[in-house]
């Protein structure tokens, strides 16, 4: 996150955020041994979390710029024009 608001800003680009959004939460429940107890169950969780980044007049360096941060794996980004 600090990589794009960074590279944003070296190209003196406008930059709003990062604004949190609505944490995606994802539950499930498995059975822990199908035969003898039914009844007894896990529970595990996936979560995603997003950001909303804002750059207000970018310049196609920017774009450039953004399209070329090397990013940690897991990690997607949007880029909307």
């Amino acid at each position: 996150m600090r990589k794009l608001v960074d590279t944003a800003r070296s190209t003196r680009a406008k930059v709003a955020g990062p604004i949190p959004l609505p944490t995606a939460r994802r539950l499930y429940a498995v059975l822990r041994s199908p035969h003898v107890d039914k009844r007894s169950m896990e529970h595990f969780e996936r979560k995603v979390h997003r950001r909303l980044i804002d750059i207000r007049e970018p310049t196609s360096e920017t774009i450039n710029a953004l399209m070329e941060v090397e990013l940690p794996t897991g990690i997607d980004i949007e880029i909307k024009l």
